[in-house]
């Protein structure tokens, strides 16, 4: 054991999440051996939840707060090609949900594609331990693709389909699911926050298998979690029908088949490209197909739901250069000390544990004095904010100078920034899409919102590419002139977004959304929840 004077900052910051983490297990273990029905005044079924995503999150996201780092060090991809296979693969991982929550829907039910999910994670996660010697000539980077298809298809069946089980603790008038799904979301950021830290740190300063390892350890957590805690669900998501054994047995053998596919696409990301385009002009094509058919109000609430949709490949785009060429920057020109720059992932989602509630009670408290600002223009905020973070952090590189490291404090400001403008534009957008879409295409809508989402992720990977410049290798100057122009684009889109957001809540008609009678003029009812498909607002992207 190290003597308590040698230990570095790193150390100790990971020391503590890991005592934080031991504390959260003990309570969950307190909660799972009472024989109530409900704790703290909810179901046990939630902190089962709370726990099984608590884990999968902490794998998740500590595996991707390492992965561009281990492209580039031990697959030895150039610093450009590295960010473009991470935003090639979180644009496939925001694209399979729509799958696996339709088979979800109506086939399996969520228990069985969420328990499916978790084995394919907690498979693609240990995969991820065989890193061979090296080198993109090394026959063993086969298992590492094969550990991201893995990873890739298991989120597809997993990522939403446990949060609408959430949903199906309560009945629709329970007036606890709101204060459910933010614990549910505490969560997500807890084991976020917890698995930056310490799979970062494990990766970075030990091995690459250990921080891996870890990772695929939080994962069976969770997934054991998930398994023994089946009878807290009370028969909360089970299929919609009787399902024969040889249908269910198809659907996953569809699911082995969906690796191969996901194996071979990650590979060839020009691929992933051109089918992001024809399918995203397909998907425009068909929404404004049916939006034409609608009365003259829900026809122009398909038209404010596109117009919303359409801002995400920019934010997203901007936002996801935190796991790639934020994350490559942070490490060889921001002065950090001892401790791995992947930890600096973690930064996000506590300040989202911090700043969420404080979101809400805001907006509450603007909306009984008739001052809360319309979706549009939440929107133009968070393309605001986060282009004013890039510019900060530009400004604060610059101001100590071309040669000088750049002082920590403004990745915490880069990072403050884009964490408060997600918090106005990801769950408002999708609180937007379930009350603005009709309920025939309630999923589909949802499915649009995580499909431009996906989208910008491919973008952040392309914008990472270009932070590599001809060479693929990363240069302080020429990543800093990118973060200059695209926080100016930001910043500029979302003076349009503004200029426009009247006409656009115009079109959203918000006093006849309780009426539906140009719905009901149209033969169709449009109140309804989101389904599978997509993921109710508290839930982190």
């Amino acid at each position: 054991m190290k003597d308590m004077a040698l230990w570095n900052e790193g150390d100790w910051v990971a020391a503590i999440c890991a005592v934080v983490l031991a504390a959260f297990l003990v309570g969950g273990l307190l909660i799972a051996a009472s024989k109530k029905d409900e704790a703290l005044g909810h179901p046990k079924g939630l902190y089962m939840l709370f726990f099984a995503e608590m884990w999968e999150r902490f794998s998740f996201y500590g595996m991707r707060g390492i992965l561009v780092f281990y492209l580039v060090q031990h697959w030895m991809f150039s610093e450009g090609e590295g960010t473009l296979i991470l935003g090639a693969y979180g644009s496939l991982v925001y694209i399979t949900p729509l799958f696996g929550g339709w088979l979800a829907d109506r086939y399996l039910g969520q228990r069985k594609a969420v328990l499916f999910g978790g084995a394919l994670l907690a498979l693609g996660h240990l995969f991820m331990v065989f890193e061979g010697d090296g080198g993109q000539s090394d026959p063993t980077i086969s298992v590492f693709w094969l550990a991201l298809a893995l990873i890739i298809i298991g989120s597809g069946f997993l990522k939403a389909n446990i949060s609408v089980l959430v949903g199906q603790l309560y009945k629709r008038t329970d007036s606890r699911r709101d204060a459910a799904y933010t614990i549910f979301y505490m969560g997500i950021n807890l084991g976020a926050a917890a698995g930056g830290i310490l799979v970062g740190y494990l990766g970075q300063t030990i091995g690459w298998s250990y921080g891996f390892g870890l990772s695929g350890i939080g994962m069976v957590i969770g997934l054991i979690v998930f398994v023994l805690g089946k009878g807290a669900l009370r028969g909360a998501g089970e299929a919609p029908g009787p399902l024969a054994r040889n249908k269910e047995l198809l659907i996953y053998a569809a699911g082995a088949v969906s690796v191969a596919v996901m194996w071979a696409l990650i590979q060839y990301r020009d691929v992933i490209q051109v089918l992001l385009i024809v399918c995203g002009i397909g998907l425009l094509a068909y929404v404004l197909y049916e939006a034409f058919k609608l009365p003259k109000h829900p026809r122009e609430r398909i038209f404010a739901i596109l117009f919303l949709i359409a801002l995400n490949p920019l934010f997203w785009g901007l936002f996801d250069q935190a796991p790639g060429s934020l994350n490559l920057y942070t490490d060889k020109y921001v002065e950090i000390g001892n401790i791995p720059a992947s930890v600096f992932q973690s930064i996000n989602p506590i300040y989202i544990i911090l700043f969420a509630p404080l979101f809400a009670f805001l907006w509450q408290w603007l909306g009984n004095r008739g001052l809360e600002p319309s979706a549009p223009a939440k929107f133009a905020l968070a393309l605001f904010q986060v282009g004013a973070g890039f510019l900060v952090f530009v400004w604060g590189a610059n101001s100590v100078g071309a040669a000088a490291m750049t002082p920590v404090i403004f990745v915490f400001l880069l990072y403050l920034l884009h964490t408060t403008g997600e918090l106005c534009l990801s769950p408002v957008g999708l609180s937007a899409m379930n009350r603005l879409a009709p309920t025939f295409m309630a999923s589909l809508i949802m499915g649009a919102w995580f499909y431009m989402t996906a989208v910008g992720s491919f973008v952040a990977g392309k914008i990472g590419e270009a932070t590599g410049g001809e060479s693929g290798e990363m240069s302080k100057a020429a990543t800093l002139d990118i973060y200059w122009t695209i926080g100016l684009v930001a910043i500029g889109v979302s003076v349009v977004v503004l200029a426009l957001s009247p006409i656009v809540k115009r079109w959203m008609h918000l006093d006849t959304l309780e009426d539906r009678t140009d719905d009901d003029l149209a033969g169709r009812d449009e109140l309804g929840e989101p389904h599978a498909a997509g993921i109710h607002p508290a839930t982190k992207n």
